[in-house]
């Protein structure tokens, strides 16, 4: 995902990293959701590999699984203005993933 949509959400008040913020740039499929585990993040991706690995069972990590097609960032931080209220109560409500369209 774009750094501008870890500003912006840093914007609306929420301690958001990029993973170029964490040094986790290069890091592998499994690094990432250890990292969210072990620091209590969430994940937001489009990669299909974090939907899987959300998915187990013992997934440790949540995922916003963005399902939008290529857009541009201004389009992209659209739709998250949009459906972030859903997706505020979604995470209050405890789902372990959450699609975005």
């Amino acid at each position: 995902m774009p750094v501008a949509l870890a500003i912006f959400l840093r914007q609306k008040g929420l301690d958001c990293q990029h993973v170029l913020d964490v040094g986790l740039r290069k890091a592998s499929d499994a690094e990432i959701p250890r990292y969210a585990a072990e620091t209590g993040r969430i994940i937001i991706s489009k990669d299909d590999d974090f939907f899987y690995l959300a998915s187990v069972p013992t997934a440790q990590f949540r995922l916003l699984w963005v399902r939008r097609g290529n857009c541009r960032t201004l389009a992209l931080l659209r739709t998250f203005e949009e459906v972030w209220p859903k997706v505020e109560a979604a995470l209050n409500a405890g789902e372990q993933i959450i699609e975005i369209r």
